[in-house]
């Protein structure tokens, strides 16, 4: 029987090097995860470079290598995604930034870079939608909440550029930056200077926020202050739809793989208590997959706690969120019909807390798979497999090919 549907799991940062806490063991080699081993007994197994040996991925770039974007060609910054991702319908030329709620304290330093992790933090962005005022600019913005701490905005007007650096400090401890413009262009100075009157209308307003009032009593973290990065200028991208003849859905708590994948015309699935974090509602996204299946030939799911698991620096909470995963996927093993693509975007390793270029593992699983002697799904086991070593910009491709979907190259 040749399968008709493809369902890409991706893995958020699941991929890690040896760990002390683990007496050595990467977290998938500690992990009991029958579902995923049972996945690689009786699939095909290897390891993969996203976009290149040695290149670090982002998030984004990874996504959109996996998805046959060459990042090289249509990544623009990962700004513009974001705010895709957050529901602002992004046009050509529109600037977008990906941002941060943080705590800013009175001595004027950064205490913490996400806000205690807050959530629930759509009343402070109407709040910055409503009050904030950039006329004089001529600039109009969008500014909306993702999942988390997270947020985006993004700016349209005349004479804007996007070569324009952050506020972040990348550290707590010290004072935000100012925004510059990399380029001295008429436009980045221009949206330098939106950019800096955009914070400082922000930090009045979130001070005085009664959320905000709410966690200080609490003794809270204040989300008072917004951290704008990865600025970039929206691009144009083909359809996936016209790319490969399929259609298909994305399902992410994150903003930023939500927006690749409506900005590539894939229908977005909003589920029920889908964080992104460890709390994240993993079966109802499991079972929305299931459903979109029905009446979708693609279906791309991303999980993404094991990742913040290994920006922490915590091996232990990584290993029990994968195990957290496994239990989750285990309805996925009486698809019929289906191709299942199981990967991670890039390594998270615990002990530099960032992402990595180390190769992450890889199965495919279904019919008309040819299985190899591989029987755990992990950074060791599965370099050992019938794939080989493969570029991420494979797996569309191969996954086509096993639903007879591939077009023949020549004659």
């Amino acid at each position: 029987m040749t399968a008709r549907k493809i369902l890409f799991l991706v893995l958020d940062g699941i991929s890690d090097r040896p760990c002390p806490e683990l007496e050595g063991k990467t977290p998938l080699q500690s992990a009991k995860k029958p579902n995923l081993d049972t996945f690689a007994r009786e699939g095909i197994c290897g390891i993969m470079d996203t976009i290149a040996p040695g290149i670090r991925p982002g998030s984004d770039t990874a996504h959109l290598a996996l998805l046959g974007y060459d990042p090289n060609r249509f990544y623009t910054g990962r700004g513009p995604l974001e705010c895709e991702g957050t529901g602002i319908k992004m046009h050509p030329g529109m600037i977008g930034f990906r941002c941060n709620f943080a705590t800013l304290l009175h001595d004027g330093n950064i205490s913490d870079r996400r806000a205690g992790r807050i959530h629930d933090t759509i009343a402070l962005s109407e709040a910055i939608q409503r009050q904030i005022d950039l006329s004089k600019f001529g600039v109009e913005f969008t500014f909306r909440s993702g999942a988390g701490h997270r947020a985006a905005l993004a700016l349209k007007g005349k004479g804007l550029g996007h070569c324009v650096s952050s506020n972040d400090p990348k550290k707590e401890g010290v004072p935000p930056l100012a925004i510059n413009a990399v380029k001295q262009t008429k436009k980045d100075k221009k949206t330098a200077a939106v950019c800096n009157e955009f914070i400082k209308q922000a930090n009045a307003i979130l001070s005085e926020h009664p959320l905000n009032k709410e966690r200080q009593r609490k003794r809270l973290p204040q989300a008072n202050t917004v951290l704008l990065r990865g600025a970039g200028e929206m691009g144009v991208f083909e359809p996936f739809s016209q790319k490969y003849g399929i259609n298909g859905s994305v399902i992410s708590a994150a903003s930023l793989i939500a927006g690749i994948g409506t900005a590539l015309g894939l229908k977005r699935v909003h589920v029920d208590g889908i964080t992104g974090s460890q709390d994240s509602n993993l079966f109802g996204k499991i079972l929305a997959a299931q459903n979109e299946l029905r009446s979708q030939d693609f279906v791309l799911v991303n999980i993404k706690g094991a990742d913040e698991s290994g920006h922490d620096g915590l091996a232990k909470q990584k290993t029990a969120f994968i195990e957290k995963i496994d239990a989750a996927i285990a309805p996925l093993r009486s698809l019929q019909e289906c191709i299942i693509v199981i990967c991670a975007d890039h390594s998270t390793p615990c002990t530099i807390k960032d992402h990595s270029a180390d190769p992450v593992p890889v199965i495919i699983w279904g019919d008309g798979v040819r299985t190899d002697d591989v029987v755990r799904f992990d950074e060791i086991s599965c370099p050992k497999g019938g794939l080989n070593r493969i570029p991420g910009s494979s797996l569309v491709p191969t996954a086509l090919d096993l639903i007879n979907r591939a077009h023949k190259y020549g004659a």
